[in-house]
C-alpha cells in the first residue's frame, strides 16, 4: 500500500492536507480499472499564496504537522504488516501525537479550547524540544505536574487558577491514555501520578427576588434584556442564545421547546420552554434569522449588566454567565432533582450539577440560624 500526503483546493481560499491510502488496482464487471484508494482528512489547512511572513511560518507549522502525521500512519502500516516492534513508535513525536488528538476534537469549540491551552502549557514545559514516547516516563509526567502547579501562567502572566490545572492535567493525561491504548508507551503514564483536585468556584447567581426586581429595572438594550431574562428562565449559555435562530424554536400543540446543538459540546439538546420564556421571544419571523437580533459580545454589553443590576439594586458582579447559574439554583430551590437540572444545563458530568447543590445546601443551612433565639 502506498500512503501520500495530498492537498486539495478549497473555496475559501486555503489547500486541505489529506493523506491517500492507495491499496492498488482491481477490474470491475466490464473491465474496467477501479483504484482502490481511502482518504483521511487532517484538519490542517494550508494559506494559497501567503501575503506575510506569519503566514509563511504557519504554512511551514502546519504542513509540518502533517507530515509528523503521515510519518505515525506509515510506521503504524509498517508495524501492522511486517510485525515491527513497538519500539519503532517509541520514537515518534509525542507533541504531533499530542495535537492530532486535539484536533479531532475540533467540532467540539469548548473542548478543544481547552486541549489547545494544554498544548500551549505542554511545549513550554517541553521548551520546544523534540519529546519522543521514548522520553515519556513517571518523572516527565510528574514534572509537568509541577510546572502547572508552580510555573505555568495565564496570559495576563498571573498563576492557573485550580480548576485550570486540573482541566489541563486532564487533557494531558487523556493523550498518556490513548497513546498506551495506540501501543506507543508500554505503560498507562496516565496512572503513574495523581492528579489535580477540582477547585471550589464561586458562582454569582441572583435569588428569585433580585431576578424580580431586575426583570422591573430599566435596562438600556432591551435585546441584552430579554436574552438574559431568557438565559435565567432556560439555563442557555450565551454561545446558543447568540446563535440560537427560529428553525430551533418549535412551537408544538403541547408547548414550546428548542431543539439545538450545544455550541460547547457539539451535543444535541431538545429543552421544553415555559410560557413566560417562550413569550420572551415574540412573533416568530423566518427560520434561518437569528431570534436575538442584534445581540453582540463585548465590553459595552458586559457594562450595561452591571449598570443595569445597580439600577435593581443589586450589587453582586454579574456577568452574562450568571443568568445559567440562576437558572440552576432556581430549579434546585423549587424543587427540582440534580439529575434533570443535570439534563437542561447539558453537564456531562453530575459533579458539575453538584456545586448548585452545594449552593441551595448552604442557603438551608443559612436559613436554619434566621429565627431569633428564644428567652428560656
Amino acid at each position: 500500500m502506498k500512503i501520500h500526503l495530498k492537498k486539495k483546493k478549497l473555496n475559501s481560499g486555503k489547500y486541505s492536507l489529506y493523506i491517500e491510502y492507495y491499496r492498488g488496482h482491481t477490474l470491475d464487471e466490464k473491465g474496467k480499472t477501479k483504484h482502490l484508494r481511502e482518504f483521511e482528512y487532517l484538519k490542517q489547512y494550508l494559506i494559497i499564496n501567503p501575503k506575510n511572513a506569519s503566514e509563511k511560518k504557519a504554512n511551514e507549522e502546519t504542513q509540518l504537522r502533517a507530515e509528523q502525521i503521515l510519518s505515525i500512519r506509515r510506521a503504524e502500516y509498517a508495524q501492522g504488516k511486517y510485525s515491527i516492534k513497538d519500539r519503532s513508535k517509541e520514537k515518534l513525536n509525542f507533541l504531533s501525537y499530542y495535537d492530532k488528538l486535539k484536533e479531532e476534537r475540533y467540532e467540539s469549540k469548548g473542548n478543544y479550547v481547552n486541549w489547545d491551552a494544554a498544548q500551549n502549557h505542554l511545549e513550554k514545559y517541553c521548551k520546544n524540544k523534540q519529546i519522543t514516547f521514548e522520553d515519556i516516563d513517571e518523572n516527565f509526567v510528574l514534572g509537568f505536574k509541577k510546572y502547572l502547579n508552580k510555573n505555568a501562567k495565564t496570559k495576563s502572566n498571573t498563576l492557573l487558577s485550580q480548576n485550570s490545572k486540573y482541566s489541563y492535567y486532564n487533557k494531558f493525561k487523556a493523550a498518556l491514555r490513548q497513546a498506551f491504548d495506540d501501543g506507543y508507551t508500554n505503560r498507562n503514564y496516565a496512572t503513574t501520578v495523581k492528579g489535580f483536585a477540582m477547585g471550589e468556584t464561586t458562582r454569582e447567581y441572583l435569588t428569585y427576588e433580585e431576578l424580580q426586581n431586575l426583570v422591573k429595572a430599566d435596562c438600556k438594550h432591551q435585546i441584552l434584556k430579554n436574552a438574559f431574562i431568557f438565559s435565567c428562565l432556560t439555563g442557555l449559555r450565551w454561545s446558543d442564545i447568540n446563535k440560537l435562530t427560529w428553525d430551533e424554536v418549535r412551537d408544538e400543540e403541547d408547548g414550546s421547546r428548542l431543539v439545538f446543538k450545544q455550541q460547547k459540546t457539539a451535543a444535541q439538546e431538545y429543552q421544553y420552554l415555559s410560557e413566560q420564556a417562550r413569550n420572551i421571544l415574540g412573533s416568530r419571523k423566518l427560520g434561518s434569522a437569528r431570534v436575538f437580533q442584534g445581540l453582540k459580545y463585548g465590553a459595552h454589553f458586559n457594562a450595561e449588566i452591571l449598570r443595569w443590576c445597580m439600577r435593581a439594586g443589586i450589587t453582586k458582579h454579574i456577568t452574562f454567565h450568571s443568568a445559567r447559574h440562576t437558572h440552576a439554583v432556581l430549579l434546585l430551590e423549587h424543587g427540582a432533582d440534580i439529575y434533570t437540572v443535570s439534563k437542561i444545563l447539558g453537564h456531562k458530568e453530575i459533579r458539575t450539577t453538584q456545586i448548585y447543590a452545594k449552593i441551595v445546601d448552604n442557603k438551608k443551612k443559612e436559613a436554619a440560624y434566621l429565627i431569633p433565639k428564644l428567652e428560656i
